[in-house]
């Protein structure tokens, strides 16, 4: 019973890459041959609304079908910085790439660190169309992959990690083989993580910054008082409604996959990244009853600095510091219509007979639940495994 109902709450959260049509990998040449063939995958069109705004249009059948007829002719190696056990992952990875999958590009940053092989690749408008989104490091290491597309859509993301735990990383780089295969023999099972949309404007309501492009945020916008010793007073509406007049150190508004991280410390509510909302919480407010408050995906807030605030306000999105909102300065936040197509670990499968130690192996549970039972120690009681293990004998 409990494996039917593990089985069926996670059919519920993702989303299966259609199988590629052919089961081994085309040649060089017939990679070559269809120079428009994009990696990509199929969203059942009743559940778009899920993961978009109302507001935009989801793909057509026919562009759906025709991106998920090929592998991925282009990957993008986003790494943390290259220490040796770093350099040495990369260079096995590329070595692997070149000889299993041959004709696939392989990119990389425009750094002085740059792997043997690799092409520099730049992000914007003109940038090469990438199909695989490849990352090696933790969780910042998927935020700044995550950025580098932050006016359009994001390819497939893979991501391995390099010793760092965190609940981005479903992969250990010891598992890069499963992994690339899963993707390639279109057996790859992905959950779209909402992203969040952020809007600056002035005080005459003009939009600033980004020649008037939005910032795209994976895990939170958070509006905090920095080095000043007063207060932040902000104006908080929602779909254009006043709410609240905030006093206090700050406020963040998170996505689901956000909730497990800053929002999380400031007493945020954890939330399943398979589901559609945006999580308001206050930063040490002065105000008891000020408690975090969940919104659908379709909510749009503005979080305005008040005019008789002491302080202005740092903007932190992602953890990268930004902006400084002065009075009567605000941001827009809402769901961005495109999401973070991460490949999940239940993409591979390995047989119980090879797999030492506790627990189910990766394709038999949801990738979420693990992450908040191991990383989180979720309503972990303070007796130790090792007392367990001794009281079950």
């Amino acid at each position: 019973m409990a494996n039917h109902v593990a089985q069926t709450l996670r059919s519920s959260m993702i989303y299966s890459l259609r199988r590629c049509t052919n089961s081994r990998l085309a040649s060089r040449a017939s990679l070559q041959s269809h120079p428009g063939c994009s990696y990509g995958w199929r969203i059942p069109r009743r559940s778009i609304s899920h993961y978009r705004p109302i507001s935009s249009a989801p793909p057509s059948a026919a562009q759906a079908q025709h991106e998920a007829t090929c592998p991925p002719q282009t990957i993008l190696v986003v790494n943390k910085l290259r220490t040796e056990p770093v350099i040495k992952a990369i260079d096995e990875l590329l070595e692997h790439v070149k000889k299993t999958y041959p004709g696939v590009r392989v990119f990389s940053e425009d750094r002085p660190d740059i792997p043997e092989g690799a092409e520099v690749w730049r992000p914007g408008p003109q940038a090469e169309k990438i199909d695989l989104v490849v990352t090696l490091g933790g969780d910042g290491t998927i935020l700044h992959a995550a950025s580098l597309f932050s006016l359009g859509a994001v390819p497939p993301v893979l991501s391995f990690s390099m010793g760092t735990l965190g609940f981005l990383l479903p992969f250990h780089i010891d598992d890069f083989v499963k992994g690339l295969e899963a993707v390639f023999h279109g057996k790859a099972t992905i959950l779209d993580r909402m992203r969040l949309s952020c809007t600056y404007y002035d005080k005459e309501g003009k939009k600033v910054g980004l020649d008037g492009n939005e910032w795209q945020v994976m895990n939170e916008i958070a509006l905090h008082r920095g080095s000043s010793p007063h207060l932040n007073t902000i104006d908080i509406f929602v779909d254009g409604q006043h709410l609240t007049e905030a006093v206090s150190d700050g406020v963040i508004v998170s996505t689901p996959t956000g909730s497990t991280a800053y929002s999380l410390s400031a007493g945020g509510p954890i939330v399943h990244p398979s589901l559609s909302a945006v999580v308001l919480v206050p930063i040490c407010p002065r105000s008891l009853s000020f408690r975090p408050l969940v919104f659908p995906s379709s909510s749009s807030v503005t979080l305005r600095i008040g005019d008789r605030s002491r302080a202005a306000a740092g903007v932190s999105m992602d953890g990268r510091v930004s902006h400084v909102l002065n009075p009567g300065d605000s941001v827009t936040v809402q769901a961005s219509p495109y999401p973070v197509p991460c490949i999940n670990r239940s993409s591979i499968s390995e047989d119980e007979d090879e797999r030492q130690g506790e627990g189910v192996g990766p394709g038999k549970e949801d990738d979420w639940v693990r992450d908040i039972n191991n990383l989180l120690q979720y309503n972990a009681t303070f007796r130790s495994k090792a007392l367990l293990r001794y009281s079950r004998t």
